[in-house]
């Protein structure tokens, strides 16, 4: 009789601890320093966001962001990473050779959180919903939408935005 009994409360104990262990690994733990990344962008905050003519513009939709279902976090997070990347890191024309660094700092710490991602998506963690998709199109619609240099800078200027989602999600919660 005590075994029979036994059985189902350790039937029910390993489901919640599988359900534990897959909800923990939603979400992927990017190792990076935020707090140096974020001391690179508000040195280089002013001088991006003084040169920005486009004061009531905004590439990062704040709502898209906030709106990210747990799901999709990841797929968010690596597509947000892919377009500075791609576009922003390399649209940007600066003069200045600090500035350059802390730009060339963050661009190479969004290279790590990448790898990271890298890893998440080779245990099936990193999915894109339509949702995600459509989030990261509108993105790209808003900077399509400017001239690439002042995309480019409206951008860089926005990363406080992006560095604060991207803690929120990805520094709490430990993943594989």
């Amino acid at each position: 009789m005590k075994a029979q009994c036994a059985s189902p409360w350790l039937l029910g104990m390993t489901f919640i601890l599988c359900s534990v262990h897959i909800y923990s690994l939603r979400r992927c733990l990017i190792s990076v320093d935020m707090r140096l990344i974020e001391k690179s962008f508000h040195e280089i905050k002013r001088a991006m966001q003084t040169k920005d003519t486009f004061k009531n513009v905004t590439i990062l939709s704040l709502e898209n962001l906030r709106s990210t279902k747990p799901g999709d976090v990841c797929c968010m997070t690596n597509n947000l990473l892919t377009f500075y990347r791609d576009r922003v890191f390399k649209d940007h024309q600066e003069r200045s050779l600090e500035v350059m660094r802390r730009i060339s700092s963050i661009a190479n710490s969004f290279l790590c959180m990448q790898k990271t991602l890298e890893r998440c998506q080779v245990h099936r963690q990193c999915n894109c919903s339509q949702e995600a998709t459509n989030a990261t199109r509108i993105i790209h619609d808003n900077y399509n939408q400017l001239e690439v240099s002042s995309a480019a800078l409206k951008s860089l200027g926005e990363l406080n935005i992006l560095l604060a989602w991207i803690d929120r999600n990805h520094q709490e919660t430990p993943a594989a």
